[in-house]
């Protein structure tokens, strides 16, 4: 069977996409003279924006080309995780939001410091960027094999120019043309992922009613297996899993916090964090039953024995929709990339002014972190596209898979920290240090004894303690880094002097202040 090729056409319109996008750099780039409206764009944007800012920065490549894969390969297993999301944070972004809001400047860290100390604040910060690092990796590596596969281009050229663009984009408009693209390509997302599905569906033999039941009869739907077990990957080990992350995505992850500081009052960044929670899942979802359709019809047709699980929807598109759709599809994958990366790249310098720059190089005036925060956006990217480049040499047969593993491992306890600072007025610093050192040795522990490498055509693990090797499943790994905290921390900080904190700090105390401001009649409005 002959490989598809790409039609001028389709060229055409991804290439109007990336001019779009550099236009949205291009208009906003003006707004650009303080590092408040480079980070944080001084309240400009409406909350209906930031909520599809924050389903794009959610939504990228992974989403695009991973769900359906795990969708083809598998059933829905991996999308309990982001089920779990609304569920949790339904009820406690009320106040996670006004908190840092209130409490810090632009590093969401600046609450752990607050709370506990630089210690706190540096490992979180650090955790933060090996996994937005990992992360970004995986994104430009997910979108240069599939446009490769499709196009004939070079990946590594592939990286090269959208991690151009990115930098672009970030250097020129700052969040807010972060934000105004991640709307553009938040109706792309919609609009091609529904196509495609409808596409799928109508080209199966018998339409939705058999692609259930074939789909069904082969393991494809449901979210099991459901026995507790955590040495496998089951529903409990995700629910749990999920719920974390859940805390740890919107209750620490600087992307998502930033998006809090650019709304103009405590109920509209609220309102826009919902719109951004509610819309994730049921994008989550469309792509993953794409994967499930795709298994379907492709069981009803025949397919290359060189087509792989994260090749099978790149394939469909170009076999199966006509000129212009394959072009605005391929458009609206490059369009996630991008509005995820920029927001990566963002967040990145934002941590790297406020968390290091600013620390090393005190009371400079705003013009010189100006400066600094754009070479910043330069040099992450730069190692961005090395770590695609990595990637790519390494491959991977599942990335979502992947990408959730490193979730788990580089989460090192930063949900149990948060929790002790938001839950317990009796934690201290002392103890959470204590948490904090013990967390790094169970995690170097949990990581070396179940992590396999090949030697001289042997499979050897990392560290062999025989018995006393960790056999759970890697994503239960960050569930437990998190419960050490939150038990070490704890029991620690009993030892040491309870501490004297502001009451905005903590839940209980913010609480009573509230109650005190709305019987004064003081707005948050």
């Amino acid at each position: 069977m002959n490989k598809p090729i790409l039609n001028i056409f389709d060229y055409g319109i991804i290439v109007a996409v990336l001019l779009v996008t550099l236009y949205f750099g291009v208009k906003y780039a003006k707004n650009q003279k303080s590092t408040e409206a480079y980070f944080s764009a001084k309240g400009r944007v409406p909350s209906w924006a930031i909520g599809m800012s924050l389903l794009a920065t959610l939504i990228s490549s992974v989403t695009f080309l991973g769900y359906p894969a795990e969708g083809y390969a598998h059933n829905w297993i991996l999308l309990v995780q982001g089920l779990m999301v609304p569920i949790v944070l339904l009820g406690t972004v009320w106040f996670i939001v006004p908190l840092y809001r209130k409490v810090i400047g632009l590093s969401t860290y600046e609450y752990f410091e607050k709370r506990f100390g630089n210690f706190a604040r540096y490992y979180s910060s650090i955790a933060f960027v090996l996994r937005q690092f990992s992360g970004m990796g995986t994104v430009l590596y997910l979108l240069a094999v599939a446009l490769s596969s499709m196009t004939d281009i070079n990946t590594y050229w592939i990286i090269i120019i959208v991690g151009t663009i990115i930098v672009t984009v970030n250097l020129l408009g700052g969040i807010e043309a972060v934000i105004w693209l991640d709307v553009f390509q938040g109706f792309m997302l919609f609009a091609s992922g529904i196509v495609c599905l409808l596409v799928i569906i109508f080209s199966v033999q018998g339409g939705l009613p058999e692609i259930w039941r074939v789909a069904t009869e082969n393991g494809r739907t449901g979210f099991g297996p459901y026995d507790l077990d955590f040495t496998k990957l089951t529903f409990v080990v995700m629910a749990i899993n999920g719920m974390f992350y859940a805390i740890q995505k919107y209750g620490t992850d600087q992307t998502v916090i930033q998006r809090y500081l650019t709304a103009r009052s405590d109920k509209s960044a609220i309102r826009a964090s919902l719109m951004g929670i509610l819309l994730t899942v049921p994008v989550w979802s469309l792509f993953m039953f794409i994967g499930t359709a795709l298994f379907v019809y492709y069981t009803q047709q025949p397919l290359p024995d060189t087509i792989g699980p994260n090749s099978v929807f790149p394939y469909f598109i170009m076999s199966n929709l006509p000129v212009g759709v394959v072009g605005f599809i391929l458009a609206a994958m490059v369009s996630a990339a991008i509005c995820s990366l920029s927001a990566d790249l963002n967040s990145l310098a934002a941590v790297g002014i406020e968390d290091y720059y600013k620390k090393l190089r005190p009371n400079k005036v705003d013009n010189e972190y100006l400066k600094a925060s754009r070479w910043m956006v330069a040099v992450a990217g730069i190692i961005s596209m090395g770590i695609g480049f990595i990637y790519i040499e390494l491959g991977s047969e599942s990335i979502l898979g992947v990408i959730f593993t490193l979730y788990a491992i580089f989460s090192g306890g930063i949900v149990g920290i948060f929790l002790l600072g938001i839950l317990s007025s009796r934690a201290n610093r002392q103890g959470v240090n204590i948490a904090i050192s013990v967390c790094i040795v169970f995690t170097a522990y949990a990581f070396l004894t179940s992590t396999e490498i090949e030697f001289r055509g042997e499979k050897l693990m990392l560290l062999d303690l025989g018995a006393l090797n960790f056999t759970h499943n890697k994503l239960m790994l960050g569930v437990y880094s998190h419960l050490v905290v939150i038990i070490v921390g704890y029991l620690a900080s009993l030892f040491f002097p309870k501490p004297e904190l502001d009451p905005n700090l903590y839940y209980s105390g913010w609480k009573a202040n509230r109650k005190i401001e709305k019987e004064g009649g003081i707005s948050h409005d």
